[in-house]
């Protein structure tokens, strides 16, 4: 189960990376629309924060703190910064991942998320969803706020 989970967050990852390059218009990166309260730059440095916590942190013991508000207070980062903090997000996840065995897929996550105790391959595919799930609002935003 490593290899595909490695697999799928190097997929997704690098899809994230080519909506962001996408952007025409490198101020829509930082805009919303409607009820959307995040941008497509702040989710990015979520989904990168996020990653670089749960599992080169947690998992990986690589010393990253986390500074969750300004995932989302910041504004107008570079692209260049966004994609290089992708890439090494994506080199955390992968060499974190490979150092895992199986087994350690099934013993609990060292870090109560929710309030209750999971498997550390629970976590995981909860934070490959959560990955999915920011990149599909970002591809969104992005048709959106570039049709105009």
């Amino acid at each position: 189960m490593i290899r595909e989970l490695i697999t799928i967050f190097e997929r997704d990852l690098q899809k994230l990376k080519l909506e962001i390059e996408s952007f025409q218009k490198e101020e829509n990166l930082w805009k919303t629309t409607g009820r959307i309260s995040n941008s497509a730059g702040n989710l990015a440095l979520h989904l990168t924060g996020n990653l670089n916590h749960y599992i080169g942190s947690i998992l990986g013991n690589t010393g990253y703190v986390r500074n969750r508000t300004a995932e989302f207070d910041s504004k107008n980062v570079q692209v260049a910064e966004l994609l290089e903090g992708l890439d090494k997000a994506s080199q955390t996840v992968s060499q974190t991942l490979r150092s895992l065995s199986e087994r350690d897929l099934s013993k609990p996550y060292p870090e109560p998320v929710f309030g209750y105790e999971m498997t550390t391959s629970f976590m995981l595919i909860h934070l490959s969803t959560h990955l999915s799930y920011h990149l599909g609002q970002i591809n969104y935003l992005r048709r959106v706020l570039e049709e105009k």
